[in-house]
């Protein structure tokens, strides 16, 4: 396969900034008793359904990759789709008014895997009306300038982010490309919390959790179920990289985003979990079982209102973790 200087750029910017994080790897010295009853409130809290998280989260989070293999194209509910990679994931969202994406996934993947997926789910890309992207990494925006292009669709970013992605930071262990930084969708829309974004018969609502960057944003929204209405979030800024690398106060920051996110989620009543970046929420074992599932069989992506939020209680609990490793 042959790579542009753009994907060079981009793969080269994000494999440097994974080359921090060890996958999987235990701590490099014996956690103190505040970082082992950090984690065992989160294993208590993750159970059998969240033990993937808590074994991600609390240990050293890996990194996407962007040659992680591509997922199955999928519809998960009347109204969703899943497209992309195993390690960053785009979704679709079908309306009255036409197709939402929540983020566009990596420029080279454009054509091959987000616009082939679509058109294997009988998704028309013509129909693409609006493109959240969740936070200012290339991995989630770098796809967005050529369907901005070609299907005039609007695409809405938060300001800080807008500002991350316009000036990008440099030194080490920043995400700063060598050689030509990818391109940017034209400053388009600004993603407000407090703002909904409406296409049609969706609503999404924002809600602003930075952290990962510095205008990461969740996402809550309706989905259906052969009919049967529910209620999905996305924590749009995963904690990876920032749990790592990132300074004391932005892990502190990065606290209060969680625990803001969790009153929100409790307030709407989420009770499906999605994620951009399904390193860690079992998402291809739900997919397969989801492909199996027969007439009348629970939707293995509605996890339930409590569930949720013990899903944010193990991230909140794993950072407690990280951050006292941190103090040591």
């Amino acid at each position: 396969m042959i790579f542009g200087k753009r994907d060079v750029a981009t793969i080269g910017a994000l494999l440097g900034a994974l080359a921090t994080y060890a996958p999987g790897q235990a701590p490099a010295k014996p956690d103190s008793a505040a970082v082992k009853a950090d984690i065992a409130k989160a294993e208590k809290a993750a159970g059998t359904m969240w033990a993937a998280e808590e074994r991600f989260f609390c240990g050293r989070p890996m990194g996407n990759r962007p040659d992680d293999p591509v997922l199955e194209p999928t519809k998960l509910f009347d109204n969703v789709y899943a497209i992309g990679r195993t390690g960053t994931a785009v979704y679709a969202i079908t309306t009255s008014a036409g197709i939402l994406l929540i983020d566009s996934g990596y420029e080279r993947d454009v054509q091959s895997i987000l616009l082939g997926g679509m058109k294997k789910l009988g998704l028309d890309p013509a129909r693409i009306k609006t493109i959240i992207i969740t936070h200012g990494h290339v991995d989630h925006f770098a796809g967005a300038p050529h369907l901005q292009e070609h299907y005039g669709a609007r695409v809405y970013v938060s300001q800080p982010d807008w500002d991350l992605m316009e000036h990008p930071p440099s030194g080490e262990g920043k995400k700063a490309p060598k050689g030509p930084a990818p391109d940017i969708p034209n400053h388009d829309m600004v993603l407000t919390e407090g703002t909904p974004i409406t296409l049609g018969d969706v609503t999404v609502t924002p809600i602003f959790i930075p952290g990962h960057t510095p205008g990461s944003m969740g996402l809550i929204f309706p989905v259906k179920d052969n009919g049967k209405p529910h209620t999905a979030a996305i924590f749009g800024g995963t904690m990876m990289g920032s749990v790592l690398n990132g300074s004391m106060d932005e892990l502190a920051q990065y606290k209060t985003s969680i625990a803001h996110f969790k009153a929100e989620t409790q307030k709407a009543k989420v009770d499906v979990e999605l994620q951009n970046h399904p390193l860690y929420d079992n998402f291809q074992d739900k997919e397969a079982k989801l492909k199996e599932r027969k007439n009348g069989e629970p939707n293995p992506f509605v996890v339930g209102a409590a569930n949720y939020q013990k899903f944010v209680d193990v991230m909140a609990s794993c950072l407690d973790a990280q951050i006292d490793r941190r103090k040591e």
